[in-house]
């Protein structure tokens, strides 16, 4: 049995990106149900007072979209009684790991050269795009298990934007919620108190400098043509919404159904 959910988002001191996509309007008149779906950055750095809340919720399993590399960083998820850890990487652990590297530890002539003149939004779709095309197994198994037992659920990542939004708009595409609706829930990690914090090695002013900040920003900014891309790929590879579900992750309609008893009102 889950507790109820406040109506008012809590205040979470080491958990940023935290929401329930609960409420959300699917094409036919339904809605997504508070207190089954979560989204959040990562809960390494959870205070006492943030897991005793999580605690409270009642959560079935956690899924990880983190890498060894974000672990490794960040350190591991604080641990919930009773709740199921599920650590499904969305990225290879080497995937780029000299270039965030260069993020951290880059000076602004560096990052000019792999961010500045539209290259770093143009990775961020690259990204978007591949992680839809060859994240299939994946995305299959958190329907899968969505639809069997694992609600109430909280997907996150390390910043809760990337990897987490796009497992979240795949299953929100999976229960026929609007499309606006769902590109309007992935922006909202756009909200300041949302924001991943950007970790760079030097403590100097011209580590955060508005230049290298301006370069930086598309990292870690939710823009609506990341997932706009991610949709297209899913149209143009597999021809529509229905057809990837059931081709490309092996969702039947039957599971599908299952799902949305589960998750909508």
């Amino acid at each position: 049995m889950t507790q109820q959910v406040p109506s008012t988002e809590p205040e979470l001191a080491g958990v940023r990106n935290f929401r329930d996509v609960g409420g959300l309007p699917t094409v036919d008149g339904r809605r997504v149900r508070h207190g089954m779906l979560f989204r959040s950055g990562h809960l390494a750095h959870a205070t006492a007072e943030d897991a005793a809340f999580l605690a409270s919720l009642g959560l079935h399993t956690i899924f990880d979209f983190r890498n060894a590399a974000d672990q490794q960083l960040e350190g591991p998820d604080v641990e919930l009684p009773g709740v199921r850890n599920v650590n499904l990487p969305l990225t290879d652990p080497a995937d780029g790991a000299e270039f965030w590297k260069m993020v951290r530890d880059g000076d602004v002539e560096q990052l000019r050269g792999i961010l500045a003149d539209g290259k770093a939004a143009d990775r961020m779709i690259t990204s978007y795009r591949v992680i839809i095309k060859e994240r299939t197994a994946e995305h299959s198994q958190v329907l899968h298990a969505l639809a069997e037992d694992s609600v109430p659920a909280l997907m996150h990542c390390a910043a809760g934007k990337d990897r987490a939004g796009l497992s979240i708009a795949v299953t929100l595409l999976a229960l026929g919620v609007e499309r606006d609706a769902i590109l309007a829930d992935y922006l909202e990690s756009n909200a300041k108190h949302r924001r991943y914090k950007v970790h760079r090695s030097g403590s100097s002013a011209s580590a955060y400098s508005p230049e290298v900040m301006e370069l930086l920003s598309p990292l870690f900014d939710a823009r609506a043509e990341y997932l706009t891309a991610a949709i297209e790929t899913i149209e143009d590879t597999w021809g529509g919404v229905d057809t990837y579900l059931e081709q490309g992750l092996g969702v039947a309609p039957e599971t599908r159904e299952r799902l949305r008893e589960r998750l909508l009102d």
